[in-house]
């Protein structure tokens, strides 16, 4: 699991949809922190929602849940959850000039919650500590829904692609020894993926949603390692643009099939209660 926010969004879908129980969501959250720091982002959202504000409280992983199952009826038309991985220059599924933006484009992840065009939140989870998440709800209108990029038949291909394009960017870019001062690259992509892996999806996701999002985390292994691996000299402007404009779009690879990947999971999940 890439993100807080992807795990979020498939485990609390999957609970809506009866085929998971609060607990496997709040054991799935804790992989990532064993505390929740939940907060209103501003005085509205805390009268809206009855969250703290302005100071967090560790109401946890069940406070969020609780929040989520208030705003979504049980027979809503769509799934009413969406993972967002803004980034600089790509906020069109972003509320604009809304504080949930800049909070979302600065974390690199939210999730949405509500249907489109209607009232909701956003939540932005942010790293307070190695044991400690801080989870921060705002209310905002719902934008439309993202048109996806490509769907998981076109995702598994451009995976393909992509994995033997980042094991190629590692080797261009790498002017080193197989070891280095920081280690053996392999070792280190092995670390990586392990990190990436050790996250559990719900049962009911389709293999094929599985194979992308597996594909997208092995890719993102190498290109963090290669990022992170330079010459012993320092790299000139030119040579950095390079490696900018050579790993790039494989990180944008990475995102569109995270998305399209965990909004096939969401969109599939039937709620039955």
């Amino acid at each position: 699991m890439s993100s807080p926010s992807a795990s979020l969004a498939v485990w609390a879908s999957s609970w809506l949809a009866g085929f998971s129980a609060p607990d496997d969501v709040i054991d799935a959250l804790s992989e990532w922190a064993p505390m929740h720091l939940v907060v209103a982002g501003d005085e509205g959202t805390a009268d809206a929602t009855d969250l703290a504000w302005p100071g967090p409280r560790a109401d946890g992983v069940a406070s969020l849940l609780t929040t989520i199952r208030k705003l979504l009826p049980t027979d809503r038309k769509g799934p009413g959850i969406e993972l967002l991985l803004p980034r600089p220059g790509a906020t069109t599924e972003l509320p604009r000039g809304t504080e949930f933006a800049r909070h979302a484009v600065h974390a690199g992840q939210a999730i949405v919650v509500g249907d489109p065009e209607g009232p909701g939140l956003g939540l932005v989870p942010t790293t307070e500590g190695p044991d400690v998440l801080r989870w921060t709800v705002f209310a905002i209108d719902v934008p439309p829904r993202a048109v996806r990029d490509f769907g998981l038949g076109e995702a598994e291909y451009a995976m393909r692609e992509a994995v033997r394009g980042a094991a190629d960017a590692l080797g261009s870019l790498q002017s080193l020894p197989t070891r280095t001062a920081l280690g053996d690259p392999r070792t280190r992509i092995a670390a990586e993926l392990a990190e990436l892996t050790r996250h559990r999806y719900p049962s009911e996701m389709s293999e094929r949603a599985l194979r992308v999002l597996e594909s997208a985390d092995r890719v993102a292994a190498i290109l963090s390692v290669a990022q992170h691996s330079s010459p012993t000299e320092e790299p000139t402007a030119g040579s950095a643009a390079a490696r900018e404009e050579l790993i790039r779009p494989l990180w944008n690879a990475v995102r569109s099939a995270r998305l399209g990947a965990v909004s096939a999971s969401i969109e599939s999940s039937v709620p039955r209660r």
